[in-house]
C-alpha cells in the first residue's frame, strides 16, 4: 500500500521542520493567542481545614505578539510552544515562555502599596520645577487594591532558524536551554544577547536529513547532563564537561524493533514526542506515539518498563495518517513520588499507570463528567464484539479532542489536564 507516494521517515521530518499544527485550539495555560493564564490556589477555609482551596485565576497577560521576518518572508505566530516555572527567590514568580522563535523572561509580582508625597513630580506624575519647591515632604506608602503585574525582564531572541520545541532550565538555576528541529543552544539567565550552540544534528546537505530533535530536558540535579530525544526514538544523554559542543553522546538509549511488527507507520509511531527526567534522577520517562517507557539511566539497551497508552489505535494508524493525528505530539509527567506517569490519549481520555502495582486507568476530562467534587469514573474502549455497557467503541472516538498538555502538582496529588480550550485541574479524594 502506498500513501500519498512518500516514506513514512521523510514525511516526519519534513512535517516537524514545517510544523504544522491541525485542529489544534487554545489551551487553559497556554494558547493560539500568546496569552499566558496563571491559576493561584485559594487559602484553606477556616471552616474546612482539610478541604483544599479553589484554583482561581491570578493573572492574564499577552507574553508573544504577531511577527514578520522580512529576510524570510515568513509569518511568526504568538502562539505559545512551552511555559517553564524559575525556582522562587522571593515573594515575586519567573517564568519563562516561549513561542517558535523568541524565549522571555517575565516576572509577576504584587503591588499593594502605592507612594505618595514625592518632591520633584507632581500626584499625576508631571515633573514640577525645582525653583517652586520650597519644602520637602517624607514620601509615604499608602494602601491599595492588590494589582498582579507581569512584566517582561529579559528577550532571548535572533538564535534559532527552526521553530523552537522545548526550554528546560537547568538545576543551577542560572542557564537554560532553548531547542529546536536541529539544533539545542544554552542560554545565561541574565545574557540576552549570545548563546552558546551545544549540539548541532545539520547536515551539510538538507537532502541527508533524516531526523529532527523532538525534545530535550535537563538533569534535576547534575547541572551539566541533560538528554534530548529525536523522531527516530532515540535518546542521547550528553555531558557538557566532555566538550563544548555535545555532538558526541555520552549514553544512546533505543530499543531495538522488532521486525515482526515492522509496518509502513512504524517510524512514525516511534518518534518520541516528549522526554522527561523523574524528580530522583535516576529514570527517564519518553513518549512515543503509542507507548510510554521507562528507561534506567545505566541500561541503554532496552527500557525497564513499557507501558501501552491507547494500543487499541494500532488497526486506525492509516487514518491517523490521514488526517495527520499520528503526528500529534503528546506529553508525559512524573508524580512526585515517581510512583505514578500520567499522559493524555484522544477523546479528552487521560491515562495514569502505576509502576508499584502495574495497575493502569483510563479517565475522561469533559464537563459533563467533572462537576465539582464529583469522582471521575474509569473510562474502557471496546476494540471489537460485544459492547458492555460502560465502554466506549474504537470508531465512536474523537480525534479532534485530545490530551496533549498534562502536568501534576511536585508534592500532592494534583492534575492539571488541558483540554481543548479548557483547563481542567483534579485532585484525590479528602475525607
Amino acid at each position: 500500500m502506498e500513501l500519498r507516494g512518500e516514506t513514512p521517515a521523510k514525511r516526519l521530518v519534513t512535517f516537524m521542520l514545517m510544523k504544522i499544527q491541525p485542529n489544534r485550539r487554545a489551551l487553559g495555560h497556554r494558547g493560539q493567542g500568546g496569552r499566558v493564564v496563571v491559576f493561584q490556589r485559594e487559602q484553606e477555609s477556616k471552616n474546612q481545614p482539610h478541604r483544599r482551596g479553589e484554583y482561581n485565576v491570578y493573572s492574564t497577560f499577552q507574553s508573544h505578539e504577531p511577527e514578520f521576518d522580512y529576510l524570510k518572508s515568513l509569518e511568526i505566530e504568538e502562539k505559545i510552544n512551552k511555559i517553564r516555572w524559575l525556582p522562587q527567590q522571593n515573594a515575586a514568580y519567573f517564568l519563562l515562555s516561549t513561542n517558535d522563535k523568541t524565549v522571555k523572561l517575565w516576572k509577576i509580582s504584587e503591588r499593594d502599596k502605592r507612594p505618595e508625597g514625592y518632591n520633584l513630580k507632581d500626584e499625576d506624575g508631571r515633573i514640577r520645577d525645582p525653583t517652586t519647591i520650597t519644602s520637602l515632604r517624607v514620601p509615604v506608602l499608602r494602601p491599595m487594591d492588590l494589582m498582579v503585574e507581569a512584566t517582561p525582564r529579559r528577550v532571548f531572541s535572533n538564535a534559532h532558524t527552526y521553530h523552537i520545541n522545548s526550554i528546560s532550565v537547568n538545576s543551577d538555576y542560572e542557564t537554560y536551554m532553548s531547542t529546536d528541529d536541529l539544533r539545542i543552544n544554552l542560554w545565561n539567565l541574565e545574557i540576552t544577547n549570545r548563546s552558546f550552540n551545544i549540539v548541532d544534528i545539520k547536515p551539510a546537505n538538507m537532502e541527508e536529513l533524516t531526523e529532527v530533535i523532538t525534545a530535550a530536558e535537563f538533569h534535576p540535579n547534575q547541572c551539566n547532563t541533560f538528554v534530548y530525544s529525536s523522531s527516530k526514538g532515540s535518546i542521547r544523554l550528553c555531558d557538557m564537561r566532555a566538550s563544548a559542543l555535545c555532538d558526541n553522546h555520552s549514553k544512546f538509549f533505543e530499543e531495538p524493533e522488532d521486525p515482526s511488527n515492522r509496518s509502513f507507520f512504524s517510524e512514525i509511531i516511534s518518534s518520541i514526542s516528549d522526554v522527561k527526567f523523574s524528580h530522583s534522577g535516576r529514570y527517564l520517562m519518553t513518549r512515543d506515539y503509542l507507548t510510554v517507557k521507562v528507561w534506567d539511566l545505566n541500561m541503554e539497551s532496552k527500557p525497564l518498563e513499557t507501558y501501552q497508552v491507547h494500543d487499541y489505535l494500532r488497526s486506525k494508524l492509516c487514518s491517523l495518517y490521514e488526517n495527520d493525528c499520528i503526528f500529534d505530539k503528546f506529553e508525559c509527567v512524573w508524580n512526585g513520588s515517581d510512583s505514578v506517569i500520567m499522559t493524555g490519549s484522544y477523546n479528552n481520555f487521560f491515562r495514569m499507570f502505576d509502576r508499584n502495582t502495574k495497575r493502569d486507568v483510563t479517565l475522561e476530562a469533559s464537563r459533563e463528567n467533572s462537576k465539582p467534587r464529583a469522582i471521575l469514573k474509569p473510562r474502557k474502549v471496546c476494540v471489537g464484539g460485544k459492547r458492555r455497557k460502560d465502554e466506549i467503541s474504537v470508531d465512536s472516538l474523537d480525534f479532534s479532542k485530545k490530551i496533549l498538555h498534562t502536568a501534576w502538582h511536585p508534592f500532592e496529588n494534583i492534575i492539571a489536564v488541558a483540554a481543548t480550550n479548557n483547563l481542567y485541574i483534579f485532585q484525590d479524594k479528602v475525607n
